[in-house]
Order: structure tokens, then C-alpha cells, then sequence
């Protein structure tokens, strides 16, 4: 190692599965990673909630002082691991008034405040990088920001909690209901003990906020996202899409409308097995970008966990420590645009309705009509016997939000129809 290299002193918020990693790797890969970033890289001090041991970090570097991290004069760079809002955007504001460049993997600091403290990495020079918070080790936030920005992003999809994509995959390929299969998560770690904001898309919202703030140059916040989860996706949805030759996935979207409004929102989606997303298991994460002069993009890997996220937060201290190096920074988060955010009853997708109706003649032609009252034209319509009952399987053609629901409105008040079970949008062609 060339011994003339300038020292970059980093210090690290958090020591949790994630921490504890970047720390390891820091100290095991000292020598390759500072030959990489062209300057000696030296973990100095972690701050911990809670004065315990932790693995691989050596005890004089822990301190419960979170507050002597960010003002530390030595320290250059701060990794903020810690997640949470609070006390992280304070700590964040202080490192970067104290000119620190900060790396973080928080998701939802940054598609709540994260206007103000990309403002705030402006006003003082230094940089603030994210590339952990979406999609762990997929290097998506750069390639949108770097590889993409002389493109015009049209439209982000994604998957982007491996939770989710786990549940939904468990019952497509395996046939279990939702109950069983997220127990199974839970036990295998790949869903909390409280699974609230996996399950109910609370996650994916904030990472689309992000994706959709970076693509659009304008910034959405996670309160701007629609989001409904996956709770209400029964088995019987499923094994109705599986016979469509589809899956369903829960998607995170960003994309412009025709009145240049942002529509952005996280929903169950059903997919033909022909689109890219529709291939992506497990707990696996995929980002699939469309824009106009690069086309159709792919970008896949894995989502979570400590080493996927390490790798993601080294990528950026990489990047972060050649800047400080060369007394550079780069390029900040851009939100020009303004753009407005579209009402969702407003935009428009195909829908599957599945609905238990009398089995009886004219309930067909009555419930055809009842769509058409809304403007919908109906594509192709499944019918299963069920003694009293039938089972309809509808998948309409594109439709506002607002005129399906007024048509759901009507189906439920119809004496033939026992119950709307589900009503899930489409994307791509079905059969």
C-alpha cells in the first residue's frame, strides 16, 4: 500500500446484523479497500444505543456518545445504520453541518426528510449516499443517478421487499395460504416478529419514494404514495392468476402520466409469467426501468440482509472516500422538476375482479352490463360452477380507479352478485 496515502477516518451509527458487517468487512478488507478508494480507510468509532459487546468490532471503538461521532474533527465520513427517524436525522443534519459526508441505508429518514437533508449536503459540499436504502446489493440508485441521467426515466417497477416476494411465491409454486407461509418467513428470518410494514407495503412505499423522486427529479415523499399490501391476496387469487399463466407480485411503481404528473404507488399486481419481474423469487429483488432512449432494463439481486447491504454501503464509501481524497464531491440529488403527484383515481390499468354471483341464466349478460354502465370493457370472463354459486373471474381492459370502484359499487348492491371477493390490477398482456 502506497504510504503516502491521505487517512479518511469513518465512523459508524449502528452496530446492528448490518453494522457489524460493514464494520467486519472494513477491518478484514482495510488494505484492498483502500487501494480501491485511494486513500487509507480507518473505522475509528461505532455508536451504540447500548454499551454491549459486539462481535468483530473492537470495545475501544464503541461508544454510546452518538453525539462525539458527528462532531469528532478526525472523523470524515459517518455511516448511519442505525435506522429510525429519530435520532438519526438530527445526527445526520449535525455530521453534515460539521462537513461529513454521511452514507445511509435508511429508507424511511430519506422518503420522509429526505428533501431536507439532501438540501443540506448541498448547501455544505459533502456528499450523501444511499444506495442500501432500495434493493440492498442492487446498484440501482446509481445507475439511475450516474448511468441514466443523460436518459429520460419513463418508468420504474420493482420488487423490493423480499418478504413479500417470499409469501407470494410460497403460494403460487407450493399452494399454501398466506397464514402458513408468513409464519414460515417469520421463522426463517425473513420477516420480523411484527410484520406490519412488510405485509402491508409500507416498505416498498418508502423505496419507492425514493426511485421515484431520483427518476422523476422532483421529490415525493412517503406520505405522496398510494400503497395497499398483500394481506388481502387469498390463495384462491393465486391459483386464478396461475390459471391465467400469471403470477402476482407486490410492485413498487413510479411513472409519468400523460399530464406529466407522477404516479407512484405499491399494490399486489397481477403479471404474465412472460414479463422479467414475473421470474423473480423468493426473497429476491428486481427493478425493471423503462426509458426512452435506453429502453427496457433489468436489475436483479438480493434485497436484504447484512452482507447485501454491506456490500451496497462499501460501493458508496468506495465512492464517497475518492471524493474526499481528490477534495471532490459529487453530484446531489436533483428536484427541479416539481412535478405534481397524480390522484390515483386517476390512472388507469387492467383489472381482475373475482366475484361469487348466483348460478343462474342472465347473471353473465347482467354483470357485463353492469360494467359497461362504468365504461369498462370487459376482456376475457372464467366462469366456475360452485352448486348454488358460481366463481366469475373478470379481467376488464384499462380503466380509471375511479370507474372501476363506482362499478364495484354496483356489483355489491346487485342481488345475483353473494360477494366481490378481490379485485387486483394487471399489468401486460393475460390470457
Amino acid at each position: 500500500m502506497d504510504a503516502g496515502l491521505k487517512t479518511i477516518s469513518i465512523g459508524m451509527l449502528g452496530a446492528g446484523v448490518v453494522g457489524s458487517q460493514v464494520a467486519r468487512l472494513l477491518q478484514n478488507d482495510e488494505q484492498e479497500l483502500s487501494e480501491r478508494s485511494g486513500a487509507l480507510l480507518v473505522l475509528k468509532k461505532v455508536g451504540v444505543r447500548t454499551n454491549a459487546p459486539r462481535d468483530g468490532i473492537d470495545a475501544s471503538m464503541i461508544t454510546t456518545d452518538l453525539h462525539s461521532i458527528v462532531t469528532d474533527p478526525e472523523i470524515n465520513i459517518v455511516i448511519e445504520v442505525m435506522g429510525g427517524i429519530e435520532p438519526a436525522r438530527t445526527l445526520i443534519l449535525e455530521a453534515i453541518k460539521n462537513k461529513k459526508s454521511v452514507i445511509t441505508a435508511n429508507k424511511a429518514l430519506l422518503a420522509t426528510h429526505g428533501h431536507e437533508l439532501f438540501n443540506a449536503a448541498d448547501a455544505a459540499k459533502v456528499d450523501l449516499y444511499y444506495e442500501a436504502a432500495v434493493a440492498g446489493a442492487i446498484p440501482i440508485i446509481r445507475s439511475m443517478r450516474e448511468s441514466l441521467a443523460g436518459d429520460q426515466i419513463t418508468r420504474v417497477m420493482g420488487i423490493v421487499n423480499g418478504t413479500t416476494n417470499y409469501i407470494l411465491t410460497k403460494m403460487h409454486e407450493e399452494g399454501r395460504d398466506f397464514a402458513e407461509v408468513l409464519k414460515e418467513a417469520q421463522a426463517l428470518g425473513y420477516a420480523e416478529a411484527d410484520p406490519t410494514a412488510d405485509i402491508q407495503g409500507h416498505d416498498a412505499a418508502a423505496k419507492a419514494a425514493l426511485l421515484a423522486s431520483l427518476a422523476f427529479h422532483s421529490t415525493v415523499t412517503i406520505d405522496e404514495v398510494y400503497c395497499e399490501g398483500i394481506t388481502g391476496i387469498s390463495l384462491e387469487d393465486v391459483n386464478a392468476a396461475k390459471a391465467m399463466g400469471s403470477v402476482i407480485k407486490l410492485l413498487a411503481i413510479a411513472e409519468l402520466t400523460l399530464k406529466d404528473e407522477i404516479s407512484v404507488r405499491v399494490h399486489p399486481v397481477i403479471l404474465p409469467n412472460s414479463h422479467p419481474l414475473a421470474s423473480v423469487r423468493n426473497a429476491f429483488n428486481a427493478v425493471y426501468v423503462e426509458s426512452e432512449s435506453a429502453g427496457q432494463l433489468m436489475f436483479y439481486g438480493r434485497g436484504a440482509g447484512g452482507a447485501p447491504t454491506a456490500s451496497a454501503i462499501l460501493g458508496d464509501l468506495v465512492a464517497v472516500t475518492r471524493h474526499r481524497a481528490y477534495s471532490t464531491v459529487g453530484y446531489g440529488e436533483s428536484d427541479y422538476a416539481d412535478l405534481d403527484i397524480a390522484p390515483v383515481s386517476e390512472v388507469k390499468s387492467q383489472f381482475f375482479v373475482r366475484l361469487h354471483v348466483a348460478d343462474k341464466s342472465g347473471v353473465l349478460a347482467a354483470i357485463a352490463q353492469t360494467f359497461a354502465s362504468e365504461d369498462i370493457s370487459i376482456q376475457t370472463v372464467r366462469q366456475a360452477g360452485m352448486g348454488k354459486d358460481a366463481e366469475l373471474v373478470v379481467v376488464t381492459h384499462n380503466a380509471s380507479e375511479a370507474a372501476l370502484n363506482a362499478c364495484i359499487k354496483k356489483l355489491t348492491d346487485m342481488d345475483i352478485v353473494s360477494k366481490v371477493e378481490s379485485v387486483i390490477r394487471v399489468e401486460g398482456a393475460v390470457s
